[in-house]
């Protein structure tokens, strides 16, 4: 039995190696296109005359379209296939992403924002369920934390050729506008490669002999089935319902922090490329935490523990952040912590729903909270843009974004206790 196992785990480490670069790329292109918005907006708002209240309600506009077709998007993922569904969502997005670089005012920018969101819905979900067919659950954190780690990368990478395309002016069009169509490029080649290189399930994996495919799906068979499958049952767990909080509360600060934190630094008095490296070093420091936690996370289970030691560490960065007197090292040292601290619950939540749910109710439950907890990410920019306007400063915002965390740990020290119980 043993030797099996240590078979089994020799065959999905291997299946790691092959499929999560993939996966991660994807991520990265998905999170790009989602959020160098944030950048465009350090010269297309000056352009377009947006102000800061315009932008942030607009950014956040993405998330209606999410909250539209994410439930309908993870559940025909389901019944297609993974490889077939991903890549139609990322090849859709990539589309309607460089066609902002065609904005001409507030209206237009509302619409392609909430057609954006649409496309990307199912995408982020998909793939979590996407994991549950490949990898049990005793090394999952760790997976999902490299999966997470995509959004930091995300900003790594885009961060400096964001910076540098807004200077770059050719053809009649802004550097915002370069910006977005050349950074769509990648995506839609992802999509792409994904109907080539990604099997919907290890029993479609060409990679794998007979003899392998048997082996990871008795080691997956394993695993400890959710008490409550079906989707039905899943809307009438109340347990699904209250994981919204402890989402929409850690995600909250991950919008906040990402559509804001350009131009909070900025505002610091740099240009717009020390801009675009100095916001790549909460993003580096972000990646350790993560792992970290993600790890320990494994090798305890303590799963609820390690998203409320997350939260807090967030909450700490928020408020270190809000309160440094606008000294540069203080608030990036803040932003530091908020990083990883956002990044890693994101990771370590995910591991939560399975402990109790199983087949479709996993995947409309990860769809449901996704797209629910994701209506944070249209509340805290504006919220961000609407303190910022009535007050001028970004304190009041960051001590915002401190407290939502502190309920993410709350709710989930509350559910803990309930999460391996039947409902």
């Amino acid at each position: 039995m043993e030797n099996s196992k240590t078979e089994a785990d020799a065959i999905l480490r291997r299946a790691a190696w092959r499929l999560v670069p993939l996966i991660l790329a994807m991520y990265i292109a998905a999170f790009l296109n989602r959020v160098n918005v944030s950048f465009a907006a350090l010269t297309m708002n000056h352009d377009l005359g947006f102000s800061p209240e315009v932008f942030g309600w607009g950014t956040g506009v993405f998330f209606l379209g999410y909250l539209v077709f994410e439930v309908p998007s993870n559940l025909i993922m389901e019944k297609v296939g993974a490889r077939l569904w991903l890549s139609r969502i990322m090849i859709t997005w990539a589309i309607i992403s460089m066609g902002f670089a065609f904005v001409q005012g507030a209206v237009s920018f509302f619409i392609l924002r909430f057609m954006l969101g649409l496309a990307e819905a199912g995408f982020y979900p998909g793939v979590l369920l996407y994991f549950t067919y490949w990898f049990p659950a005793a090394t999952r954190a760790r997976i999902l934390a490299l999966f997470c780690a995509g959004i930091p990368l995300s900003n790594i990478l885009g961060a400096p050729l964001s910076g540098w395309l807004l200077s770059f002016e050719s053809q009649g069009l802004h550097g915002w506008q370069w910006m977005y169509i050349l950074e769509g490029i990648p995506t839609l080649a992802l999509g792409f490669v994904a109907l080539w290189g990604l099997p919907d399930n290890p029993a479609k994996a060409k990679f794998l002999s007979a003899r392998e495919k048997q082996i990871v799906l008795a080691r997956l068979d394993q695993d400890p089935k959710g008490d409550v499958h079906g989707f039905g049952p899943m809307l009438k767990d109340w347990r699904v319902w209250a994981l919204i909080v402890p989402d929409f509360c850690i995600v909250f600060g991950i919008y906040s922090l990402g559509f804001w934190m350009p131009q909070m630094v900025k505002a610091m008095g740099y240009s717009n490329m020390q801009t675009s490296l100095i916001v790549m070093i909460p993003y580096v420091a972000s990646l350790g935490i993560l792992w970290v936690i993600g790890v320990s996370s494994d090798r305890t289970g303590k799963r609820a523990l390690h998203f409320c030691i997350s939260a807090l560490t967030a909450a700490a960065g928020f408020a270190i952040a809000a309160l440094g007197d606008g000294i540069p090292v203080i608030v990036v040292a803040g932003f530091c912590l908020a990083s990883g601290g956002v990044y890693s619950g994101l990771s370590t939540f995910w591991t939560v729903p399975p402990l109790f749910l199983g087949g479709t109710a996993a995947a409309g439950a990860f769809a449901l909270i996704n797209c629910v907890g994701n209506l944070s990410g249209f509340v805290g920019p504006g919220l961000m843009g609407w303190l910022l306007q009535v007050t001028g400063s970004y304190k009041a915002g960051m001590l915002m974004c401190m407290a939502v965390p502190l309920m993410a740990a709350l709710s989930m020290q509350l559910l803990s206790s309930s999460l391996q119980r039947k409902p």
